[in-house]
């Protein structure tokens, strides 16, 4: 399976309305935490891979976006406005084009994050960087709007979809540049780096 993503900063507010405007479905907004690994036998940043578990829960009623953006990601992950935790393990493997971040991409979902980052530790992975963001996810057609304020990176919008090979990555491609347009969105101001290499990049 192929992700087809692009993805863009944006004024979220502004693209929260177009969204509504355009009959999208808010579907929720979550809390993220990604913790990424090095591997012990080559170079994810050379290979331009990803491996990663991911902490997720789900914002509950009565979420407020007062305060600032670490502590709504604590609220949410730590169950005092959040509900549904899980973990997931993903892995993404080198961007396959030029003209988008679309990558081959292996996610799975596991009982016990922690026994998980326990495990990678055990064979040689170490802890890289923890990205921590708040994720509102809308669909639209037959794409994914996901609106991301990111800590220490900032805002961004993602338009994603998933293709069963790389034939089909091209007309996705395009798909997505045609909604980011809908939305008053320029594909051209895409983003190809990653939310890590963001935030390593103003570390």
């Amino acid at each position: 399976m192929y992700e087809v993503e692009v993805k863009v900063p944006a004024d979220l507010a502004g693209v929260r309305e177009r969204l509504a405007d355009a009959g999208a479905e808010r579907v929720a907004t979550v809390a993220q935490a990604d913790t990424y690994f090095d591997a012990p036998h080559r170079s994810f940043a050379e290979t331009d891979e990803a491996l990663r578990v991911r902490r997720v829960a789900t914002a509950v009623p009565g979420f407020e976006r007062d305060r600032p953006l670490p502590a709504l990601v604590d609220d949410v992950l730590d169950g005092e406005y959040g509900e549904r935790g899980e973990s997931r393990v993903t892995y993404k493997g080198p961007l396959v084009e030029t003209e988008s971040k679309t990558r081959e991409e292996f996610e799975t979902v596991v009982d016990d994050g922690d026994t998980m980052r326990e495990l990678l530790g055990r064979l040689g992975f170490e802890p890289a960087a923890t990205v921590r963001k708040l994720r509102e996810k809308h669909i639209l057609g037959e794409f994914a709007v996901l609106l991301d304020a990111v800590e220490n990176v900032g805002e961004y919008v993602e338009v994603e979809t998933e293709v069963p090979d790389e034939d089909a990555v091209e007309a996705a491609r395009e798909a997505a540049y045609e909604l980011l347009e809908s939305l008053g969105l320029d594909p051209d101001e895409q983003v190809r780096t990653s939310y890590l290499g963001l935030q390593l990049e103003d570390a």
